[in-house]
C-alpha cells in the first residue's frame, strides 16, 4: 500500500520514518545580534526591545539604505560587495535585501565550519525567502512613475496662470525626470537588482554553489515552506545540501499600512506585554535576516559536521476559508497538524518539553494554544523570540528553529521577556501568550538548564505558527548526541552507512512508492491556461496549430509612447521594443466564485488571471474542486513583487516627488504660496489606484495570493506560496509540488505559473539591458535579437501516479523527472555547462536515456547568443547517433512571446498538448535556422508546421521542458506520454 494515500504520513512501505535533517550552520543578523554568539546571548540575556527607540513607520524615502541606524533597524549593516566577487559599480541597483542575505550566507557557511572546507557545490542548493516588496522595486517603480507625474506637472502648470512662466513647464518636467533619476537611482542593472530570484543567484554565484536556486513567500509561514522544501529535497536526495535563507526589513511604506488595515498592530502579533497603548505604537513588522544550512544526518555525520539539533517533521496545513485573508482559528485545525506532524516524525505527544511559537495572529491565538495542548504533559515551557525581535515575518520560521537549536545545543531554556524584564504571569493580556492560562504551559522566568526527559531520550520541541493566508505550521526538532535520537541513522530511508555512497537518483525515498526505475512518476491529472489571444486551453493549442503569433504593438493603456517608447537608442526611462503578447484581464471572478466587486477590484491582475486558471482547470476536469481529498500544495511560480504592490506604495511615496518639485531650479522665482497649490492639483490628477487602508489591501498585494486565493476560495485545504526563479518559476513551482509529492507532504498539488509583463515598467527594465527584440521575438531563427514580453498563465493538477490510478483519474501525462541547477557565473550570460547538468539530474530520476526523448520543449530565449547556448547544452545530453529521428526542437515563445514567471509553465502546456494530440507543434516566424545553432552535432531540427509525431512502438511519446532564468537557473523536466498498457 502507497503510505502516503489520504493521510500523508510520509512513511515508508515497512513503516520507517524518513531521515532527520540535521542543522549544521546558523546565521542570524537581527538589530540587536549580529551572529550565533550574540543571537544566544540576546536569547538568554537580554531584555525585549525599547519602545521608545522604536521607528513608527517605515523610512521616508523608498530606500531603506538611507535610514537612520536605529536599535530595531539592520540599515547600519554594511556588506563589502567586493569580497562576494561583485563590481561596485553594480551595487546600487541591488536590492538591500541583498546585501543582507550574502552576508547572512557568509555568515552560515563559516558557522558550519565551510569556510575552510569545500561543500558538495553540484548539490547544494540555495532557497530564500521575503514577503512584501524589496527597496528597488519601490524605487524603480516610483521612478518610472515620475516620468508620469511630470507630465502631469507640466499640465498643471501650463494651466497654471504665472507672469514668468515662458516654457519653464516644460523645463520643469524634464528637470523632474532628471532629478527622479539621480535621486532613486537609475542603471541598466536594475530588472535584476530588483528580483527576488537574484538574491539566491548571488548566494549561489558567491560561493559556487550549482544546485538548485529559487525565492519563495507564504506570508509569515514563508521560512516554514523554505525549510520544508529543504527537507524534501533532502529527504528525495536530489540534493546533499540546502542553504535556507529569510529576511524581512521596512523597506516601504505600503506593508505597515496594509497590516495596519487589518488590526495587525504590534500588540495584536505579538508582543507579550499587558499595555497596548505602547505596543500599538510599533510597527506590526520586525527586521531579521537568519540562515540555516541542512543535510541530511547521514551526510552530516559522515562529514564531521558539529550538528547543533535535528529537524524531524515539519507539517503544513490550510484553513481554507474563502474571504478576506485572515489567521486560523480553528482549534481542531491545530490539533490535527499537531497529529499529522506526530505520525510523520514518530513522536508522541507527551514527549514534548518545549514550544516555541511564532504567532497565529490575536484571533487565531486560543485555537493555536488549545490544539497544542493535546496529549501534551503538563507542564510545558513555552516561549516565543518575538519578545526579543517582534514579527519578523518571512524570517519568523526561521529565527524560532535558530533559537530552538541553540537551545538544545546547549540545553538551556531561554527566559521570556516583557518589556519592562519582568517575569510573565499567565495568561497575559495581550500578546501571543493570553490564552496559554487555559492550557498545560508556563512561561520560563529565567534561563534554565533544559533537563533530560525522563525516558533518557534525547530532548524535544516544536516550532508552530500560523499566516495570515491560512496555513498552519508545526515543526518538530529534537537533539542531537550523535548517535540518532528517536531512531538510529542507519534505519533512515536512503541511508547506505556513514561511509557508505550517497544514491542520487531518489529512488527508495519515503513514500515514493517505487524503487526498479527510480521514484514515482507524478500524473497530470488536469490543467488549464490562458495567454494573448487565447482565453483556454484548448484556444492555446489552436493558435499553436495555425502556425501564426500572436504577438503585436502593446496597447497604449499598457505602454504610454509619448512617455515610454523611444525606439531609437537605448535608455533608462524608455522602451525601445513596442511589440507584445497582452492579454486582457478577467472583470469578474470565475463561475461558482463569489468575491464582492470591491475585494475582487483590489487584487492584482496576475491573482484574477490565476483564479480564472484554476477555474477552467476544475471545469475541464469535470470535477468540483472539493472532491480532492488530503493535503495539497498550491505552488505557483510568480514575480513576488506584484504590480499592485508596487502602485500602491508608490501612491505613498509622491512626498518623495513633491520634495523634488520643491527643490527644482526652475520653480526658484515662484513662491511657496504657488507652489503648494501646484502641487496639490498634480496630486489631484495623477489619481489613486485604490484604497490603501483597505483590510483587502494587503491582500491584493501579495504574490502568494494567487495560490490563497485558489486555496481559499475554491476550499482545498492546500498550503499556498509563490515561487520565483526567474523565468524558471514554473518548473521551480512544479518541482516544488513533485518534491512535496514523493515524500508524502502533499497528496495533490496545483502548480504553475503567472505574470503579465506587457507593461511600461517591465519593458523598460529590459530595454535597458538590451533583452528585447527590435521587432518580434524568432527563437532558433538567424534573425533572433531578443524577446518579445507575453502576458500568460497555466497551472496543472498533480498527483501521485498509483494515487491518481486508485482515484479513477485521467491521466493525462507523466512528469518522470525533474532537474535543476545554477550556474554560478554570470547573472546574465547563459552558460551551456549549468543548463546541461539540470538535463542531466532529471535524467538520473528516470530509466530511459535522452536517446528515447523525441521533442524537447525549449526555452527559446530569442536572442542569438542564447539559443545557441542552449543548442550547445542539449547537444552534449541529447546527442545520440542510435537515434531514428532526429530530435525535434520548439518554443512556446515564438507564438506568445516571453511570459516570465509563466514560461516554463507555457512550455509544459504545449508538450503536454502535443503528446496528448500526437502531434508535433510549429514554430512560428522561422525563416531560416541559425546555422551557429550546429543542429546536427544532435542531430535536430527546428520545424515552422506541425506535424504527426510517430515513435517507435511499444514505446511511449517523451518530451523535454527547458526554462532557464536570468540569475543562471536552470531547470529542466521530462514528460511521458501515458497509455491504458502502461508499463510503469
Amino acid at each position: 500500500m502507497h503510505a502516503g494515500r489520504g493521510s500523508s504520513t510520509g512513511e515508508d512501505q515497512a513503516g520507517t520514518a524518513p531521515e532527520a535533517i540535521a542543522v549544521v550552520g546558523i546565521a542570524a543578523l537581527y538589530p540587536t545580534a549580529r551572529g550565533v554568539a550574540d543571537y544566544w546571548r540576546l536569547l538568554t540575556e537580554g531584555t525585549a526591545r525599547d519602545a521608545a527607540a522604536m521607528p513608527q513607520d517605515a523610512p521616508d524615502t523608498p530606500e531603506a539604505p538611507d535610514t537612520p541606524a536605529s536599535p530595531e533597524s539592520l540599515a547600519d549593516i554594511e556588506v563589502d560587495v567586493a569580497r562576494f566577487g561583485i563590481p561596485p559599480a553594480q551595487a546600487p541597483s541591488m536590492a538591500r535585501m541583498q546585501l543582507l542575505m550574502l552576508e547572512a550566507a557568509r555568515q552560515c557557511l563559516d558557522d558550519a565550519g565551510y569556510g575552510q572546507r569545500p561543500l558538495p557545490s553540484d548539490r547544494t542548493d540555495v532557497v530564500t525567502g521575503t514577503c512584501f516588496g524589496l527597496d528597488r522595486q519601490y524605487a524603480n517603480a516610483l521612478r518610472v512613475a515620475s516620468s508620469w507625474y511630470a507630465r502631469d506637472l507640466e499640465r498643471v502648470m501650463d494651466s497654471a496662470e504665472h507672469p514668468d512662466l515662458g516654457g519653464a513647464a516644460a523645463r520643469a518636467a524634464e528637470e523632474l525626470r532628471s532629478a527622479a533619476l539621480r535621486h532613486l537611482g537609475a542603471s541598466p542593472h536594475d530588472r535584476i537588482g530588483e528580483m527576488a530570484s537574484t538574491i539566491p543567484a548571488r548566494v549561489a554565484a558567491a560561493f559556487g554553489l550549482r544546485g538548485r536556486t529559487l525565492a519563495l513567500e507564504s506570508a509569515d509561514a514563508t521560512s516554514y515552506l523554505g525549510i520544508a522544501h529543504a527537507m524534501d529535497s533532502l529527504r528525495s536526495e536530489v540534493t546533499d545540501a540546502v542553504l535556507v535563507l529569510a529576511g524581512q526589513c521596512r523597506e516601504g511604506r505600503f506593508p505597515a499600512r496594509a497590516l495596519a488595515a487589518k488590526g495587525l498592530s504590534a500588540a495584536g502579533s505579538g508582543h507579550p506585554d499587558g499595555d497596548p497603548a505602547v505596543a500599538d505604537s510599533r510597527p506590526a513588522v520586525g527586521e531579521g535576516v537568519g540562515g540555516l544550512l541542512l543535510k541530511r544526518l547521514s551526510s552530516a555525520q559522515r562529514d564531521g559536521d558539529r550538528i547543533y539539533a535535528t529537524l524531524l517533521d515539519c507539517t503544513l496545513q490550510q484553513d481554507a476559508r474563502p474571504g478576506v485573508f485572515r489567521y486560523p482559528t480553528s482549534a481542531e485545525l491545530y490539533r490535527r497538524t499537531a497529529a499529522a506532524s506526530r505520525r510523520r516524525s514518530g513522536v508522541p505527544a507527551a514527549r514534548v518539553q518545549y514550544v516555541e511559537y511564532t504567532g497565529s495572529g490575536p484571533e487565531g491565538e486560543p485555537g493555536a494554544w488549545a490544539g497544542l495542548a493535546d496529549g501534551a504533559a503538563a507542564p510545558i515551557p513555552a516561549g516565543t523570540v518575538r519578545d526579543r525581535l517582534g514579527h519578523t515575518f518571512a524570517n519568523a520560521g526561521v529565527a524560532a528553529v535558530s533559537k530552538v537549536a541553540l537551545a538544545l545545543h546547549h540545553r538551556r531554556l531561554p527566559p521570556l521577556r516583557t518589556d519592562a524584564g519582568a517575569r510573565p504571569q499567565f495568561p497575559l493580556a495581550e500578546g501571543p501568550f493570553r490564552a496559554v492560562g487555559e492550557t498545560p504551559f508556563r512561561g520560563v522566568a529565567e534561563a534554565e538548564e533544559w533537563q533530560r526527559p525522563a525516558d533518557g531520550g534525547p530532548r524535544l520541541a516544536v516550532v508552530t505558527g500560523a499566516s495570515l493566508t491560512g496555513t498552519v505550521c508545526h515543526l518538530v526538532v529534537q537533539e542531537h548526541r550523535g548517535t540518532g535520537g528517536i531512531r538510529a541513522p542507519e534505519q533512515s530511508a536512503g541511508h547506505q552507512g556513514d561511509a557508505g555512497p550517497v544514491r542520487r537518483t531518489g529512488q527508495g525515498v519515503a513514500g515514493s512508492g517505487r524503487t526498479a526505475a527510480g521514484p514515482e512518476p507524478i500524473a497530470v491529472v488536469g490543467f488549464g491556461g490562458r495567454f494573448a489571444d487565447a482565453a483556454d486551453a484548448d484556444a492555446f493549442w489552436a493558435a499553436t496549430l495555425s502556425g501564426r503569433d500572436r504577438i503585436r504593438p502593446v496597447p497604449g493603456e499598457l505602454l504610454d509612447r509619448e512617455l515610454y517608447h523611444s525606439p531609437e537608442a537605448l535608455g533608462l526611462n524608455r522602451s525601445y521594443a513596442e511589440q507584445g503578447a497582452p492579454m486582457p484581464v478577467p472583470g469578474a471572478p470565475p463561475p461558482g466564485v463569489r468575491i464582492p466587486p470591491s475585494r475582487y477590484q483590489a487584487l492584482d491582475a496576475a491573482q484574477r488571471v490565476g483564479l480564472a486558471v484554476a477555474g477552467e482547470l476544475f471545469a475541464r476536469r469535470g470535477a468540483p474542486a472539493g472532491t480532492l481529498t488530503g493535503t495539497g500544495l498550491v505552488a505557483v511560480g510568480s514575480n513576488l513583487g506584484l504590480s499592485r504592490e508596487r502602485q500602491l506604495n508608490t501612491v505613498l511615496c509622491l512626498d518623495v516627488l513633491e520634495d523634488l518639485v520643491r527643490s527644482l531650479d526652475t520653480l526658484a522665482p515662484w513662491s511657496r504660496e504657488e507652489v503648494e497649490p501646484l502641487l496639490k492639483s498634480v496630486r489631484e490628477l495623477y489619481g489613486e489606484p485604490g484604497p490603501v487602508d483597505s483590510p483587502v489591501a494587503l491582500d491584493g498585494c501579495l504574490a502568494s495570493g494567487v495560490a490563497a486565493l485558489i486555496a481559499n476560495e475554491y476550499g482545498l485545504a492546500a498550503v499556498p506560496v509563490a515561487v520565483e526563479a526567474a523565468c524558471a518559476s514554473s518548473l521551480a513551482a512544479v518541482d516544488m509540488a513533485v518534491s512535496r509529492l514523493r515524500t508524502g507532504g502533499a497528496d495533490y498539488a496545483l502548480a504553475g505559473g503567472v505574470e503579465l509583463p506587457c507593461n511600461a515598467r517591465d519593458m523598460i527594465l529590459c530595454s535597458a539591458l538590451g533583452l528585447l527584440s527590435h521587432g518580434k521575438i524568432t527563437p532558433f531563427d538567424l534573425a533572433a535579437d531578443g524577446f518579445s514580453p507575453g502576458d500568460g498563465c497555466a497551472l496543472f493538477l498533480l498527483k501521485r501516479y498509483d494515487d491518481a490510478r486508485r482515484d479513477g483519474d485521467p491521466i493525462l501525462g507523466l512528469l518522470r523527472g525533474v532537474g535543476g541547477s545554477n550556474d554560478a557565473k554570470s547573472l546574465i550570460a547563459p552558460d551551456a555547462a549549468g543548463q546541461s547538468r539540470a538535463m542531466r539530474q532529471a535524467f538520473e530520476q528516470v530509466d530511459f536515456a535522452p536517446g528515447a526523448v523525441d521533442y524537447v520543449e525549449a526555452h527559446g530565449t530569442g536572442t542569438r547568443v542564447g539559443d545557441r547556448v542552449e543548442a550547445a547544452a542539449m547537444a552534449e545530453v541529447y546527442a545520440s547517433p542510435e537515434r531514428g529521428a532526429p530530435l525535434e526542437i520548439g518554443s512556446a515563445k515564438s507564438f506568445f512571446g516571453h511570459t516570465f514567471a509563466a514560461a516554463g509553465a507555457a512550455g509544459l502546456l504545449r508538450a503536454l498538448l502535443a503528446v496528448g494530440a500526437r502531434t508535433l507543434p510549429p514554430n512560428a516566424n522561422l525563416r531560416k535556422v541559425d546555422p551557429g545553432l550546429e543542429l546536427d552535432l544532435i542531430p535536430a531540427r527546428v520545424c515552422g508546421e506541425a506535424r504527426p509525431w510517430r515513435t517507435e512502438p511499444g514505446r511511449p511519446r517523451r518530451a523535454g521542458v527547458s526554462s532557464f532564468g536570468t540569475g543562471g537557473i536552470n531547470y529542466h523536466l521530462l514528460l511521458e506520454e501515458y497509455t491504458d498498457s502502461h508499463g510503469l
